[in-house]
This record gives structure tokens, sequence and C-alpha cells, in this order.
């Protein structure tokens, strides 16, 4: 399970530093959105590190008020770090089109949760994929203004 584990982690990383290669030289015209969910900078404290720490994620539901990030990592049993990161220091900052805030993470409730999932769904089939391929509750984060 170590190897596969490591594997998982090395694809997920290349794919992100690919992401946010591609995203800056486009100067962010490039894999700006994916369908309706905005392409979406996160930038939270490493909770071992203290460095900061950037992730290319999609807000699947999304209003001027708040971004709703899927803490899936394609389905594998563990929570991706960005997510463990933002539950130690939930005071983060969220890069969209260009513009860089200052937001507060918390995972969803169970009732919020409910409410949300069909949106989420609805804007990317994969997670409803992504929660049948693991035992874990995939945590939904709701980043909202500081």
């Amino acid at each position: 399970m170590g190897f596969r584990n490591e594997l998982v982690d090395l694809q997920m990383k290349t794919m992100n530093v690919l992401h946010r290669a591609v995203f800056r030289v486009s100067g962010g015209r490039v894999l700006a959105s994916f369908g309706s969910m905005p392409a979406v900078e996160l930038h939270t404290i490493g909770r071992s590190s203290g460095k900061r720490r950037a992730t290319m994620l999609t807000a699947p539901v999304h209003d001027r008020h708040r971004y709703v990030l899927i803490a899936s990592k394609g389905g594998d049993d563990r929570n991706p770090q960005w997510y463990l990161n933002l539950v130690a220091n939930p005071e983060v900052e969220l890069t969209v089109y260009g513009t860089t805030m200052p937001m507060r993470a918390r995972t969803a409730t169970t009732e919020e949760k409910s409410v949300l999932w069909p949106q989420i769904v609805a804007s990317y089939k994969g997670y409803d994929g992504y929660q049948q391929k693991t035992n874990r509750d995939i945590p939904v984060v709701i980043c909202e203004p500081r």
C-alpha cells in the first residue's frame, strides 16, 4: 500500500505543478476554469513546515461570498495535504481570476454538505464517483471572506 500511496501522491503533485505552471505562463487565460467551475489557487500554511503552500483546485459551487472546495483527492482513501493544512490553520487565501482574497476555510457541516452535494455533483459528476470509490467521507470545504 505504501508504494501505491507514493505513486498517487506523485501523480497529484505533478498534475498540480503542471496546472499552476500553465496557468501562470498564460496569465490565467488557460485552465482558468473546468466547465462551469473556476480554477482557484488555494494558499495554505503547511501544518508541519510553516511554509506557504499553493494548490490548484476547482470550486464547483461559488458566488461572491463563498467558494466551495472538495477534498476528494480523486477518491483516494486519504485526505489531501491541503485539507489537513487548512484544518490546522483555517486562515487561507484564494486566488480566483487573478484576484487574491483572504478567506477563512471550514469543513461543511453534515447538513450543509447534504444541501451542497447535489450542486457539487451537478457541476462535475466525477465527485460522485470519487465518493463511491472510497470509504472516507469526502470533506466539503466552505471558504468565506475574512
